[in-house]
């Protein structure tokens, strides 16, 4: 079991809290900058950029964030995280981490009533709400699935981004890719519909 921190300023993060508990970790909510202290591993979550920055900075987890990065703890990045991630972002300019070299369009794929969902280029269930688009790709980055020939998951170090939510599919892939499994595939069969019924009811 590892411990996880999960950016839980803004925007969808109760699903990634259940894909890490299904998976055997424990997750913590992340708000406060003592929160980031003794965690082995980071999830930044979708929801909206601006404001995440804008909380990430009003509450001072900067420096705890990079620190943790930094030390080489993996991190999975989604959809509005990925654009936090990136080295440069565009369709407005605005300030990111750059964890990874990428170029990232914001909101690419369209407005919330355009969110879809689909097939990756190698057989991965994806979500798509108003998903940035990564439109340049550095040569340290590795490009771990693609649609439509255009890369939505990649790997730069122990850092993964992706365009979608893959908290939002059926599978727990990209989580156990990035974080690995504390459990067994029988317990993870039986924890994630419990995680789900009891988030639902």
């Amino acid at each position: 079991m590892a411990r996880i921190g999960l950016l839980a300023l803004q925007g969808g993060f109760a699903a990634h809290a259940q894909c890490l508990a299904a998976l055997g970790h424990d997750c913590v909510e992340v708000r406060r900058p003592e929160q980031l202290v003794g965690l082995e591993g980071l999830v930044l979550p979708g929801g909206e950029s601006t404001t995440q920055l804008k909380l990430i900075a009003s509450a001072g987890l900067g420096p705890g964030l990079r620190a943790l990065v930094a030390a080489g703890g993996p991190v999975l990045a989604t959809c509005a995280g990925l654009i936090l991630a990136a080295r440069q972002v565009q369709a407005p300019q605005q300030e990111s981490f750059g964890w990874l070299d990428l170029t990232v369009q914001r909101n690419a794929h369209g407005r919330q009533v355009e969110s879809f969902e689909g097939w990756s280029d190698r057989g991965r269930k994806l979500v798509f709400i108003r998903a940035p688009r990564i439109v340049a790709v550095g040569a340290a980055v590795e490009v771990l699935d693609t649609l439509r020939g255009e890369p939505i998951l990649v790997r730069q170090g122990r850092v993964v981004g992706a365009c979608f939510h893959p908290e939002l599919s059926d599978s727990l892939g990209v989580h156990e890719l990035v974080f690995g499994a504390a459990v067994d595939d029988r317990a993870r069969e039986v924890l994630r519909p419990l995680r789900l019924a009891a988030e639902a009811g």
